[in-house]
């Protein structure tokens, strides 16, 4: 297709049709696209063109010398015709020559029809091929609008749609935030400085779009295309679901110029992952989950609800795995955009594999369904979002209580090892498996009773403190970060638990001790 979205056919199918005997004798051998075939036998045609024919003529009024000829042909050229037809007898038995001159001067293909070929033949070829193109453009469009649906039903919808779109239009796409984060991509990854480039013009695009502007005015576009040394950068920004403009964008870089076909398939990828990514669906609505909820409220156990809500995201599942997160954004401290906030929950649940998503400020609680056996990985787009993520064990549904705290604890390790993420890991070779896990509770809670004498802060935020602190080394300042409280209040604390358990909260073995009865310690001892 050209630029200007008119069904063409390339001129090479016209000269390798047999039946029409054309033969290129001046010009470029660039492939030309034609838009439609036109006739004319004015001294002066440039007036009667659009843009992209096939011109013929018999040369009747054609000038008899070069100048004329020379300006005849600049003219239909300045008007945009793709190339020039001449047919030979019964007015020239051949192309003059000054003709064949000019052609090659000034970039316009010159074709030969033989005596044989009438001009209405070259027509009707032109609009055979141009309709074969057509069908064959729309059963391409078919084709991919079928998998990109089938992809928006899938549990990773985001990205499969993504990586559908990719595949139809060979181009790298991403999506991004407000901010110019990569949410997800999909596609072979361009070079530098490809990837920057989408990102600002994705940037540049959002805030245009997303910025007020007066009514009696026409609205700021929603899309923008950039070329950068052979790359073709366009991106289009996802339409809210009220109507309005959300802070999302859908970048795409090819390395040649998006077909008619290319925009189509895209407009409807774009339409999707509008949907994919509006609170309903980040929420998880889904008449499943929504039926598991009633089942809750009016009483029923998540043993009894579990089944539903993992027959809707992996049938084969009857394990889930807990996920505790906290949001350190890389660069800034600031919390994202209101509208953001279903995006970023789509596509952390993409990334999760799993809708059962919570997030309440900085903090995330997910469950994924899983496999007996599975140990999760962090997927990366987590943590380029800023996510901190911590995971429990596989467990099945009785036993969630006890991964919830797994999860609780692998986080407080990843946020004090300033790592992505870390996982829960159950080894036989730990000091854990050498203490019966009965004993090991009894002597936790003994261990810690002496805190249940404090009323003021009370012993669960007395535990907490002591958790945290030692989960940072010993570090008061990032203790006191976490909990979001004064220093020399994390200090007061803990002098209070060093009197209430008589030790020396200065002697590693003690310390030690201490994290070891931690973990062992129940999450109802106070």
């Amino acid at each position: 297709m050209s630029e200007t979205d008119q069904p063409s056919v390339p001129l090479s199918t016209l000269l390798a049709n047999p039946s029409l005997g054309l033969s290129q004798v001046a010009g470029p051998d660039e492939d030309r696209l034609i838009s439609t075939v036109g006739t004319t036998e004015v001294e002066d045609p440039a007036p009667y063109v659009v843009g992209g024919e096939l011109l013929l003529t018999a040369g009747v009024r054609l000038p008899r010398e070069a100048h004329g000829i020379d300006t005849y042909v600049s003219r239909v050229v300045a008007a945009g015709v793709a190339a020039l037809g001449f047919g030979v007898a019964p007015v020239h038995l051949e192309i003059p020559a000054e003709l064949v001159t000019a052609c090659d001067r000034y970039g316009l293909p010159l074709l030969r029809l033989p005596p044989h070929t009438p001009f209405v033949a070259v027509g009707q070829a032109t609009y055979a091929a141009i309709a074969e193109v057509r069908n064959r453009e729309l059963r391409r469009i078919s084709k991919a609008q079928s998998a990109l649906a089938s992809a928006a039903a899938r549990a990773d919808a985001l990205q499969a749609v993504l990586q559908q779109l990719s595949a139809h239009v060979e181009a790298w796409s991403v999506l991004f935030d407000g901010q110019g984060n990569e949410l997800l991509s999909a596609g072979r990854r361009p070079v530098a400085p490809g990837p920057q480039l989408a990102r600002d013009l994705a940037v540049r695009t959002v805030a245009r779009a997303t910025r007020s502007h007066p009514k009696d005015r026409p609205p700021p576009p929603t899309a923008a295309a950039h070329h950068h040394e052979g790359l073709h950068l366009t991106v289009h920004t996802l339409p809210g679901m009220d109507g309005a403009t959300a802070p999302l964008a859908l970048g795409q870089i090819a390395d040649t110029a998006p077909t008619l076909a290319d925009r189509q398939v895209t407009s409807m990828a774009t339409v999707l992952l509008s949907l994919l990514t509006s609170p309903s669906h980040a929420l998880g609505t889904d008449t499943r989950s929504v039926g598991a909820l009633v089942q809750l409220m009016l009483g029923a156990t998540p043993a009894e609800v579990a089944p539903a809500l993992v027959a809707a995201v992996d049938p084969a599942g009857d394990h889930w795995i807990v996920v505790h997160g906290r949001h350190v954004p890389p660069q800034s401290t600031t919390t994202p955009p209101s509208g953001e906030v279903a995006a970023r929950l789509a596509a952390l649940a993409t990334a999760l594999g799993t809708p059962y998503l919570h997030i309440d400020g900085s903090s995330l609680r997910a469950l994924i369904p899983a496999v007996p056996g599975t140990r999760p990985t962090a997927p990366p787009q987590a943590a380029a979002l800023g996510w901190t993520l911590g995971f429990s064990a596989a467990v099945p549904v009785t036993e969630l209580a006890g991964a919830d705290t797994q999860a609780e604890r692998a986080l407080e390790r990843a946020l004090a090892r300033e790592a992505p993420a870390v996982v829960h890991q159950t080894d036989a070779h730990t000091l854990h498996a050498l203490v019966a896990p009965a004993e090991a509770r009894e002597l936790a809670r003994a261990r810690f009773a002496p805190l249940s004498q404090t009323s003021t802060p009370g012993a669960g935020a007395l535990l907490v403190t002591l958790r945290t602190w030692l989960t940072f080394h010993g570090t008061w300042d990032r203790t006191a970060a976490a909990l979001d409280i004064h220093r020399n209040t994390v200090r007061h604390r803990l002098a209070r638990v060093a009197e209430l358990l008589d030790v020396d909260l200065r002697d590693p073995d003690t310390r030690m001790e201490l994290w070891f009865a931690l973990q062992w310690l129940p999450d109802d001892a106070f």
